[in-house]
């Protein structure tokens, strides 16, 4: 007996599925399963029967589990749950022991095995099983997150097999779908994380901490005991290519332009020049289409259309400010198709005088009636709305063809007095040419027809609402476009070759009639040669002396009205013409009414795109949908008071030149933004379609734009200036979305390129920028620091804020991944990098950081670091490591600047405490070594700026949105329920320094710390002390310049006068002064200097007296702090190399007395600028301890103002030749 017929019995199947194809969507037995955009497929009980009977005819399937090397078909066993039971029961009892225990331990095996849950799907209950990809009965292998893992249940894995053990994912169109995007959703399958694949994690674990969203339909979750196979889910209607796109197209193409206007524009244009009118049409839409094209099928087109194309190639403010246009330019289309249509029912009203009112208030009115049915049927939705689209293009086609036909039947009395011979080489030899009327030229009738030629875009407006948009679109607008262009042309030749440009209309009468009359009323008295007058009347013409001719139908002062007929006159020449005059008319009406439903329809999807891009917060009202078909209602009723209002000037002519601008700066942006996008050379930009040009489209968005100015230059700014209003509007707000634009593309190339030829420029000292590495840790906790910092590069050079994380990588990874320091810089408007590393050390990160960050000529010259402020009761090592850092730095050729603030940086202040949020979310939680965060006072000082009144405006910097806030009026935290977000319970916690981060031990926290009072204090000087150097300065800027070197102490103070915050303060240096100098001469010196620096200070003062000697209290002082740090008997220099001996005191003796001769003197001169910048004294290797060091610092900078002291490499940073 085989282990086939014992009691673990399996079903073996052989599932020839192309590993590519297994992408498909979970298919369980006893579920449900969500395939392709929420369309559920009931698995069939006698479909599924049908596959495990076709399943159990391979009896040899179980011992043939073989792949060859060159199959592409995997090979799977599946055990199905019907057959499970009976198997394991009455079987297993027949079995021998060992048997028995065979199956057991290969039960048990298997267990780890992935599970494949297999199921069908069938449009029928008969016939083999296929295998085919898109075969309704495909059996299809499920690749979710943990490739052929199910996340479903872990105990269902003994119950399933295959033969691929492995946590890895095929290839899958989920794995690269947008979760956001609208055909996205919460079902989506995601292959494993690099740490599922890379960690050292169980798969149990793995398994466990995957979040599985639960699925809900209608109310009622999958997984819920009121879960049944019975849910309908409504799906949104969805259009092919031929329905949603060719059908629109021609309709907006033809529509009112083809019988109401063609025939004016040939009567003006001549047969030669409207067909220049048409094929110059035909060429702007054509390079358009083929841009649109190149753009469609670079990947996936969501609803929005031109707008969709225009803003996720060129930017939200391209595309904002195109697509309101564009819905406006849609909305005015309907009232000139409607106008149009007004004006036919108006033509029929006067010719059976029947007018309600006069001319022009009827076309309002039955305008007016028209619109609200339009919107009426367009609430109904977008299928009844496609149904009535076939209908009247059946109309149209049949108009067409009736005003084919006419052409070749004889010509009635009446047809030839209103110009119509038939087809005649005179006519065609006089209409070749052109003939306007007064006021009218070339441009001015291109102008009216162009709006022909925007319905190109009434398929991709619902691109939204088609099945496959990227195939649909470039197939159906090409042919669309080759359609309606050629019966354009034959519709233009013809007219122009069989009806003349003016016609009196006069009907000449029969001799019989004209006696008859003349009997009735008496003798003739007419004039001879003029036939018979009755009583008065127009005057009567007979065909005894006239006949039809082109002379006499032509002579337009026979009649005293003037001609009323022909091309010129009458815009029912095609329906005078046609076969059957009523049809022609129900073409006009299908044509006009079909097109004004289809801008209906368009310009609301196109509108809610934008809304829901959230580009104008304003708009968003507008934007919310109803139905499975996500309808607009609240865009319709928008567009309805728009149309309703255009459609109110009752005149065609005007209303179309309005919106040919609109449509034209449209297509010059689509045309642009196929060429940006391949002029960017991104490797994102590859549209299927490759015949398209750059060069091409880039012709074609030029052709436009003249176009725009030639047919009316003052419409052209207009338009130029709606656009540009709005994009200066948009990039104002910045929206915050990232499309992956050809704008970013274009950032990254431009700045790559600079780069590189930076690097083949030599340096110059005209060209010296301040570029700053701070050590601000993480900025949040030093945004006093970081500020500062900002004040010096914004604009000018570049910052990188370093982060040195003490620790290895692998425990670090969240903090040197994460993106929370941009989210910073955002919100406070910072414009600087950051950069974190690991480091065993602090100095050991610094060098990292100064060696490795920037690239090219982009790189650091200038490392500045808050000062070390608990040097006295840190570690010496710590103290070593911070002046190792500066010696690094000047190793490396940096400048060297150290700033003291006596507040502190922010949430380093001096009580070692900070104020954290509590409410830790997932993150922080989930998190081995969760990162203190500082939310809680972050919020307070977020909601501080907002609520500021004075804000410090640069006139240089308006246009960044830069500006400084003034927060000092709203220093107290808010109270709670005060606004937006509810206050958050804060609490104290130590808060490690990063010069103190090799402290890891424990510090309790204060006792003092649950004192509200404390809180409430605590808070205000943190906030007081993060927002120090944000609000304007008043004062001075007092730069103690004492030694040459470079000019880096003299520049930076120059800087910073020149920013917003600074501009208050004038500069005030001091300048050291020899032993013996004339004092005078010196300070002209110095002057003479400054002058040819060109830098402007009133105030400068040199120092002789530098040089004398300090008091001792003062002396006394010093020795007090360096006590601790000098070596001691029985202590080496080696064991305590940031202690200083009495032999390097002695070396270092005048210039320890000078630093505590500069703090008397600060405290007599500077004790109360705005701001300190002073020469940072240098550290000599060998010879200046660390411990010594420290105290010369902290005897300059000690309850002094803010202070800066800073250092060049020597090298000139200012130069006086031009």
């Amino acid at each position: 007996m085989t282990q086939h017929d014992n009691g673990y019995r399996c079903l073996w199947s052989i599932a020839l599925v192309p590993l590519h194809s297994l992408n498909g969507a979970i298919f369980q037995h006893d579920e449900l399963d969500l395939k392709r955009k929420n369309h559920f497929v009931r698995i069939d009980q006698t479909s599924r029967n049908m596959e495990l009977k076709a399943m159990d005819a391979n009896p040899n399937g179980g011992g043939d589990m073989k792949k060859s090397a060159s199959s592409r078909f995997q090979v799977a066993r599946v055990d199905t749950k019907e057959n499970q039971g009976k198997e394991n029961g009455a079987d297993v009892q027949s079995k021998p022991n060992n048997q028995r225990k065979k199956s057991f331990e290969f039960r048990m095996k298997s267990h780890d095995l992935p599970k494949i849950e297999i199921g069908a799907k069938s449009a029928s209950s008969e016939g083999p099983l296929s295998i085919g990809p898109e075969s309704p009965n495909a059996t299809t292998f499920s690749l979710s997150g943990d490739s052929l893992r199910s996340r479903s249940s872990v105990d269902g894995y003994n119950k399933t097999h295959c033969v691929m053990n492995t946590m890895e994912a095929l290839p899958c169109v989920d794995h690269y779908r947008n979760v956001f995007s609208a055909t996205g959703g919460g079902n989506l399958k995601a292959r494993p994380t690099l740490a599922e694949l890379h960690e050292e994690r169980d798969d149990e674990e793995i398994r466990a901490n995957k979040k599985e969203p639960v699925k809900i339909y209608d109310g009622i979750s999958q997984g819920s005991p009121n879960h049944t196979d019975n849910i309908q889910i409504v799906s949104a209607v969805r259009f092919g290519w031929i329905q949603g796109v060719l059908i629109r197209c021609v309709l907006n193409i033809f529509g009112v332009m083809l019988f109401i206007r063609l025939s004016w524009v040939v009567g003006n244009a001549g047969i030669l020049q409207a067909s220049i009118i048409v094929l110059l049409s035909g060429v702007v839409t054509t390079i358009t289409a083929i841009s649109m094209t190149a753009i469609c099928t670079n990947g996936e087109v969501k609803g929005g259309g031109a707008y969709y194309m225009i803003s996720r190639s060129l930017g939200p403010e391209c595309g904002g400010a195109i697509g309101l246009i564009f819905s406006v330019a849609n909305t005015v289309a309907v009232a000139m198709y409607i106008v149009g249509f007004a004006e036919t029912v108006r033509d029929i009203l006067v010719r059976y005088d029947c007018l309600m009112i006069d001319e022009i208030n009827d076309i309002r009115i039955i305008g007016s009636i028209t619109v609200a049915i339009l919107l009426a049927i367009a609430l109904v939705g977008m299928d009844w709305e496609a149904r009535a689209q076939v209908i009247l293009l059946g109309l149209l086609i049949l108009a067409i063809i009736n005003y084919f036909i006419g052409l070749f039947i004889p010509p009635t009395n009446k047809q030839m007095s209103q110009g119509f011979f038939g087809i005649k080489g005179e006519i065609l030899e006089i209409n070749l040419h052109s003939g306007y009327e007064q006021g009218e030229s070339f441009f001015s009738v291109f102008s009216v027809f162009f709006p022909a030629a925007t319905g190109i875009l009434a398929g991709a407006n619902i691109s939204g609402d088609l099945k496959d948009a990227s195939k649909s679109i470039p197939k159906g607008t090409f042919l669309a476009i080759l359609i309606t262009t050629l019966v354009y042309l034959f519709m233009a030749i013809f007219l122009g070759a069989s009806v003349q440009r003016e016609a009196n209309g006069i009907i000449l009468a029969s001799v019989t009639e004209v006696v008859n009359v003349s009997g009735m009323v008496g003798p003739s008295t007419t004039t001879p040669g003029l036939g018979a007058s009755v009583a008065g009347a127009d005057p009567v013409f007979t065909e005894r002396d006239y006949s039809y001719t082109r002379e006499f139908v032509g002579n337009c002062s026979l009649v005293s009205h003037g001609c009323k007929y022909g091309l010129l006159h009458s815009y029912q020449a095609v329906e005078m013409v046609a076969a059957w005059g009523p049809l022609v008319l129900a073409g006009i009406f299908s044509a006009t009414l079909s097109s004004a439903l289809a801008s209906l329809m368009s310009a609301p999807k196109v509108f809610q795109a934008l809304c829901k891009d959230k580009i104008f917060p304003f708009l968003v009202y507008f934007g919310v949908g109803y139905g499975p078909s996500d309808s607009p209602r609240r865009a319709f009723i928008l567009c309805f008071f728009i149309a309703f209002g255009f459609q109110m000037i009752a005149d065609l002519n005007l209303i179309a030149p309005l919106i040919s601008n609109f449509f034209l700066m449209s297509y010059a942006l689509i045309n642009f933004s196929c060429f940006d996008a391949s002029i960017a050379r991104s490797p994102g930009w590859r549209p299927s379609f490759r015949f398209y040009n750059k060069w091409l489209s880039f012709c074609g968005s030029i052709l436009c734009i003249v176009v725009m100015f030639i047919i009316n230059w003052i419409t052209a700014l207009i338009t130029f200036g709606c656009v540009g209003s709005l994009f200066l509007y948009i990039h104002h707000r910045k929206p915050d979305v990232n499309w992956g634009s050809s704008t970013q593309a274009h950032v990254y190339r431009n700045v790559l390129q600079s780069a590189l030829k930076l690097i083949r420029t030599g340096e110059h000292i005209k060209n010296f920028r301040p570029q700053i590495l701070v050590l601000s840790g993480e900025p949040d906790t030093r945004p006093a620091l970081v500020d500062f910092c900002t004040h010096i590069t914004k604009k000018m050079g570049l910052m990188v804020c370093g982060n040195i994380i003490i620790g290895g990588q692998s425990e670090n990874l969240r903090k040197l991944q994460t993106e929370a320091p941009y989210t910073y810089f955002r919100k406070r408007h910072i414009k600087s990098f950051y950069s974190a590393t690991t480091a065993p050390s602090l100095q050991l990160g610094a060098q990292s950081l100064m060696q490795n960050v920037g690239v090219g000529k982009f790189r650091p010259n200038l490392l500045i670091l808050g000062f070390k402020s608990k040097w006295q009761t840190d570690r010496p090592e710590t103290v070593q490591q911070y002046l190792g850092i500066i010696h690094d730095a000047f190793d490396l050729k940096y400048g060297v600047g150290i700033l003291r603030v006596k507040e502190g940086f922010g949430l380093d202040i001096e009580t070692n405490t900070t104020v954290f949020d509590t409410n830790l979310g997932d993150d922080g939680s989930d998190d081995e070594s969760p990162r203190e965060t500082n939310n809680g006072i972050l919020n307070q000082v977020s909601r501080s700026e907002q609520q500021s009144k004075e804000v410090t405006e640069d006139e240089e910097e308006r246009d960044d949105n830069d500006e400084e806030r003034d927060v000092e009026k709203s220093l107290t935290p808010k109270k709670k329920g005060g606004g937006d977000e509810k206050s958050k319970p804060t609490m104290l916690r130590p808060q490690l320094t990063e010069l103190d981060e090799e402290d890891h031990g424990d510090k309790s926290v204060e006792p003092q710390a649950n004192n509200p009072l404390l809180l409430k204090k605590l808070n205000t000087q943190v906030l007081k002390t993060m927002n120090k150097f944000r609000n304007k300065e008043q004062g001075t800027i007092d730069v103690w310049w004492l030694f040459d070197d470079g000019g880096l102490t003299l520049l930076l103070p120059y800087i910073l006068t020149t920013k917003a915050i600074w501009r208050g303060c004038r500069l005030r240096v001091f300048a050291a002064g020899t032993k013996s100098g004339d004092l005078g001469y010196e300070q002209r010196q110095l002057a003479t200097l400054l002058a040819k620096f060109r830098i402007d200070c009133k105030d400068m003062t040199v120092l002789p007296e530098i040089n004398k000697k300090p008091s001792e209290e003062s002396v006394k002082l010093f020795n007090s702090y360096l006590s601790k740090w000098r070596l001691e008997k029985g202590e080496t220099k080696e064991k305590f190399p940031w202690k200083t001996t009495d032999d390097e005191l002695e070396l270092v003796k005048e210039k320890t007395q000078r630093q505590i001769r500069l703090r008397e003197l600060l405290l007599e001169r500077s004790s109360s600028a705005s701001l300190i910048v002073m020469t940072l004294p240098m550290p000599r290797k060998g010879t200046c301890a660390a411990g010594l060091y420290m105290c010369w610092i902290d005897t300059l900078t000690r309850d002094m103002p803010p202070i800066l002291l800073v250092r060049g490499n020597q090298e000139s940073v200012l130069t006086f030749y031009s």
